[in-house]
């Protein structure tokens, strides 16, 4: 048995060497533009055009405070948090209840009306956005947040709901059997016994919507045509006309875009990580 495990260490050993390197290949990969990006933000214009793909040299905001007066990017940073966090909270609140109840309520009907919901993932958004746009203009929600809102929500329920019913699947039906012999609600059971068992996955679900929300460019260009409301990715979009050659400003805008983003991430870690953990995705 030694002489064996001593045969096998050594492979072993070569396949964790090798499984560290290439993970350390792909996040230096990954890491790269992100590093580039927050470099070239902190040159002065002077470095940004001797040296454009180096690291800093000198220390600056110059850049960041363009992006912020020129740019306005603190008004698209703005209206990118009144788009998003309304339609995450709403897309992740219906999400869980909507997972909830296809994945724990017996009601008639229940199959056919989850895969009509999870059709709405195998339909394109190219293929419905022009009706859209006159379906919101006859509503009078055109060049409105609120219609805005509704078109980010609605775009994640189906993936949401899918998600939320996978992981509500995976827990132990003994739990609610238990709250209901106990004489509980169907809202006492889902607020006060699934609904924290569920954290980790509204966690990871949060940051999928957040994230996708968030960076969306096509929704806002269409349905904001007035341009009283511009997100940062269509402000950074505009705000890039005529700027090829000045990067330094490009480059900021680019971090103001991705910075709440990898804060959010970073604050929501540990739930995501224990959403895959668990089993979030299991179908």
């Amino acid at each position: 048995m030694t002489a064996a495990t001593s045969r096998v260490s050594p492979r072993r050993r070569t396949g964790t060497m090798s499984r560290h390197a290439l993970l350390i290949v792909l996040s230096l990969l990954t890491l790269f533009p992100v590093i580039l990006i927050v470099s070239t933000t902190l040159k002065t214009r002077q470095d940004v055009k001797v040296n454009p793909f180096g690291l800093f040299s000198t220390f600056s905001f110059e850049n960041l405070e363009r992006a912020w007066t020129v740019g306005d990017f603190g008004s698209y940073l703005l209206d990118s948090v009144l788009l998003t966090v309304p339609s995450t909270a709403l897309a992740v609140v219906l999400s869980t209840m909507g997972g909830y109840a296809f994945a724990r309520l017996p009601f008639p009907g229940r199959s056919v009306a989850f895969y009509l919901v999870v059709l709405g993932l195998l339909v394109p958004f190219f293929a419905y956005m022009i009706p859209l746009y006159f379906q919101l203009r006859s509503m009078g929600l055109l060049d409105t947040l609120i219609g805005v809102v509704l078109v980010l929500t609605s775009t994640g329920l189906s993936f949401g709901t899918f998600f939320m019913r996978a992981f509500f699947s995976d827990l132990p039906e003994e739990l609610d059997q238990a709250a209901r012999i106990d004489g509980a609600s169907e809202a006492r059971i889902f607020t006060q016994v699934m609904l924290p068992l569920a954290t980790p996955g509204i966690g990871t679900l949060t940051v999928f919507t957040f994230l996708q929300n968030w960076n969306n460019f096509l929704v806002p260009l269409l349905y904001l045509p007035g341009g009283e409301y511009r997100p940062l990715t269509t402000g950074l979009y505009l705000f890039a006309g005529g700027r090829s050659v000045d990067i330094g400003p490009l480059a900021a805008g680019a971090l103001i875009t991705i910075l709440p983003v990898v804060v959010l991430f970073i604050g929501l870690q540990r739930q995501v990580t224990e959403g895959f953990l668990s089993g979030a995705v299991k179908g």
